[in-house]
């Protein structure tokens, strides 16, 4: 036998027992490719890629299943009370979660929809300012009066911090902070801090429990709501959620519950 032949033999003896090992049928009971297309999408949903592992996989599951299907029929396992309201309780379930994404495809929701909703929403995000300040830490008051004339006098802020402060965490940086929330700092700091205008310097000293401070205000950030194209899936969850919450009560308005 040439190794091309004996290839093509093993190949196929191989396609043969897979063929065998994904059977769709188990004692002539069909398992039909809607289920397996129904576990596959609901796969999906949950974010795994097809592929032929999965789908054997897929298969393997149906037909453990099958086996055990079969064994609790013969136990008459079928016919226990718990069973059937189980099975009621399946087929109302799966249809009327068939119900709700059918209305919510029918129902789409708008662009002008989208934006009527993100306008509510953004006024549920809180306004928060961070502030990018420098200071000038030193022990005493003198030391921080002197700073202030001599800012007064045109000295550069920066040199002043790299030359004065006993800040070893921001002198290096021009007495630089970095943009901060006010809650940061202690609240002499953050109070005399807030007051500022960007650009300007505390015209007194700012005692705190580390020393007096001299603070020049760099910049300020206010962060709003984000834009609406970052919320849009939840936007437009919120809307669905409320469409469905919404249709539910009309349709058990329209019920008659005893």
């Amino acid at each position: 036998m040439n190794f091309r032949l004996k290839k093509t033999l093993i190949a196929l003896s191989l396609l043969t027992a897979t063929s065998a090992a994904f059977a769709t049928s188990v004692n002539g009971v069909a398992i039909s490719q809607q289920r397996i297309d129904a576990i596959t999408r609901m796969m999906e949903a949950q974010g795994q890629k097809p592929t032929p592992e999965m789908g054997q996989m897929i298969k393997d599951q149906l037909i453990t299943a099958e086996v055990l299907r079969q064994e609790a029929v013969k136990k008459g396992l079928d016919k226990s009370a718990d069973y059937l309201a189980e099975i009621e309780n399946a087929k109302s379930m799966a249809l009327a979660n068939r119900l709700i994404k059918e209305h919510l495809r029918t129902t789409p929701v708008t662009d002008a929809q989208a934006k009527a909703e993100y306008e509510k929403v953004k006024a549920e995000f809180p306004e928060r300012k961070s502030f990018d300040a420098s200071h000038i830490l030193v022990k005493t008051e003198a030391e921080a009066k002197a700073v202030i004339e001599a800012l007064k006098k045109g000295k550069p802020f920066a040199q002043l911090a790299k030359e004065k402060s006993i800040d070893p965490g921001s002198k290096a940086n021009g007495g630089n902070l970095g943009f901060n929330e006010p809650g940061t700092f202690v609240p002499e700091f953050s109070q005399a801090m807030i007051k500022l205008a960007k650009g300007q310097v505390t015209p007194t000293p700012v005692k705190t429990q580390f020393g007096y401070h001299i603070i020049k205000l760099n910049d300020i950030k206010v962060e709003a709501a984000p834009p609406l194209e970052a919320l849009r899936p939840q936007i437009e969850q919120r809307i669905q959620s409320q469409r469905v919450e919404q249709y539910i009560k009309t349709l058990k308005a329209g019920a008659k519950i005893q």
